[in-house]
């Protein structure tokens, strides 16, 4: 049959039905988890889980020669540069990996890096670790890193901390730049097929699409642009108020759970949060009256937003921070 290349709403729809699959599969790999380890377990591999199901499905997929769901939904196969041929194992492995785990893997590497640089030398071995660092504290990443972090002066950390916070700013524009720029040409929905090379073309049905769609998602891509470009300008402006925001709320923090340790000390009371199982710190309180660390009832919003004793339904914006809070 006559083939043609995918046009950008074939590619849109296919992105959104192959994510729509890879969510499902997370969601029943995350349920089952959470049923079988408890929520404490849930929440340290909840990354991880999500980085097995989306690996999962494209090497029985992509890696393995088939059409994705997606793929097969609209009609479209992958191809090189060439359009002639379809990818190499060698190019499809190296779109899996860039698609699934590099972002796992610089999303920890910056989370570990600022948190790292965000502790004080006196308490860089005593420190809990938050849920969303990962499963173990003692992982080749965290031990590299904290032996980066200690050969640095207290000046090098405060420029490398603005580093990571600039980079973490400005992923997610990288990915809204790239999303215009596909609007506007119609090629390479995501980065990594960008990166690799790997385009598509559509077979059956009518060849090629109209032109008045093609036209309308260039009209999208400009405005998008322009939008990128706003975004940025406000961000700059707001950077330094940020991170003057954020020296003052780790200053307070530190004084609050000073005391409240203190405290507790005194009177000989420990307050748990039931999720991570430990003394509750920073804590929190819900709608409902129930009370966790803040980390890890925000950890627990990002994906179900009830609270986990009594399930009732609440939005994220409801949760209270309790900052003098002595039990």
């Amino acid at each position: 049959r006559a083939m043609a290349a995918a046009g950008p709403a074939q590619l849109v729809r296919c992105g959104q039905k192959d994510e729509l699959y890879r969510s499902g599969l997370r969601s029943g790999a995350g349920t089952a988890l959470h049923g079988l380890a408890g929520a404490k377990k849930w929440l340290e591999w909840r990354r991880e889980i999500e980085l097995l199901s989306d690996v999962a499905y494209f090497v029985l997929t992509t890696l393995s020669g088939y059409q994705t769901l997606g793929e097969e939904y609209v009609n479209i196969v992958q191809v090189d540069s060439t359009k002639k041929r379809v990818p190499s194992f060698l190019r499809r492995a190296i779109f899996v990996s860039l698609h699934t785990v590099v972002p796992y893997c610089l999303e920890k590497g910056l989370l570990h890096l600022e948190h790292e640089l965000q502790i004080e030398p006196d308490e860089s071995r005593t420190s809990q670790s938050s849920p969303a660092l990962g499963p173990s504290s003692q992982t080749l990443m965290r031990n590299w890193i904290q032996k980066q972090v200690g050969e640095l002066t207290e000046q090098q950390k405060k420029r490398v901390l603005q580093i990571v916070y600039v980079l973490k700013q400005c992923i997610p524009l990288l990915h809204r730049l790239h999303l215009a720029v596909f609007y506007i040409s119609g090629t390479f929905y995501h980065l990594s097929k960008r990166i690799t090379g790997i385009t598509y073309l559509h077979f059956g049905g009518l060849q090629g699409e109209d032109q008045s769609i093609r036209s309308s998602y260039k009209f999208l891509g400009i405005i998008s642009l322009f939008h990128l470009l706003l975004t940025i300008g406000v961000q700059m402006y707001s950077f330094k108020q940020k991170q003057r925001a954020r020296q003052e709320w780790k200053l307070h923090r530190n004084l609050a759970h000073q005391k409240n340790t203190t405290k507790e000390k005194t009177t000989g009371r420990h307050s748990h949060c039931t999720l991570c199982l430990e003394e509750r710190r920073h804590t929190t309180a819900t709608p409902c009256g129930h009370l966790f660390c803040w980390e890890c009832i925000t950890e627990w919003c990002n994906t179900r937003t009830e609270c986990p004793l009594c399930r009732e339904k609440f939005h994220p914006q409801k949760l209270i921070y309790l900052r003098h809070y002595q039990l």
